[in-house]
């Protein structure tokens, strides 16, 4: 059964088509837009993709963005359901305070996080970290229990908060070095400086936490930028989001196979 994968960030959206919901597989079809050109998707990278037999969305640009998007779909006549994060689901204990309240994304990357680990037989934690426009910070014990997380600007965001509050601050992107000595790259290390020193921090706290190394997993269109100044074991996985959306819709299907009622983690 062919199964479509929506993945609606702030800046794009990604999408892949899968012959089956199966984690680990190469999509047969996949592409990706800026969230100001979704509205030509039909008439555009849509046009050709034969028609999925299941939709299954994670979104965090909002509800009109999503009626947008879902305003493309109708050419296929299959009504898409969208990931709302849960309690428990394909492996994952939710131990936010009020887990419906914690980012569709960060959900469902830490359910992808979850089946690296299970498919790779590790019993260990994963530091399940996502970067683009903001940053995400999630920790995932041995168990398959979120512990919770921190949420942080990009570098982006830094960089536009400093030119709106501070005078002179306008300069191009400079580089990360150890000891900047102009102001383009002390703005570019002092970001990057940010965000590796925060995913230090909680990889050294879900160390101490679980005795064990965390698998760190790190996602997202701005992480090739970030990873190469980490100073700890770190995997670039770029479609950790698309991972954790097909071991959804795989636990989906298992459960309609045995008849047990669908919980609310996704819903139309």
């Amino acid at each position: 059964m062919s199964f479509l994968a929506v993945d609606i960030g702030n800046t794009r959206l990604k999408w892949a088509l899968h012959d089956a919901a199966r984690p680990g597989v190469a999509p047969r079809q996949q592409g990706a837009v800026f969230l100001e050109n979704i509205d030509a998707l039909a008439e555009g990278d849509w046009r050709a993709v034969p028609a999925p037999r299941a939709i299954l969305g994670c979104n965090v640009a909002g509800d009109a963005v999503r009626r947008r998007v879902e305003e493309q779909m109708e050419l296929w006549n299959t009504p898409p359901s969208w990931v709302v994060p849960s309690a428990y689901d394909a492996g994952v204990s939710n131990g936010y305070d009020h887990p419906t309240r914690l980012g569709a994304d960060r959900w469902t990357a830490l359910i992808g996080a979850r089946w690296h680990v299970l498919d790779r037989g590790l019993d260990q934690p994963a530091l399940v970290v996502m970067i683009g426009t903001a940053v995400t910070v999630d920790a995932l014990d041995p168990q398959g229990v979120f512990l919770g997380g921190l949420i942080l600007p990009g570098h982006g965001i830094m960089l536009r908060a400093l030119e709106s509050g501070t005078a002179g601050l306008r300069v191009p992107t400079g580089e990360v070095q150890r000891f900047p000595t102009n102001t383009s790259d002390a703005l570019t290390s002092g970001g990057n400086y940010a965000i590796t020193g925060a995913i230090e921090r909680l990889h050294r706290h879900l160390k101490q936490r679980t005795g064990l190394q965390p698998l760190t997993l790190i996602t997202g269109g701005a992480g090739w930028k970030v990873a190469p100044h980490l100073q700890i074991e770190h995997e670039l996985v770029e479609g950790l989001i698309f991972d954790g959306l097909l071991a959804l819709q795989a636990q989906r299907h298992a459960r309609q196979r045995v008849g047990t009622p669908h919980d609310q983690t996704a819903q139309m």
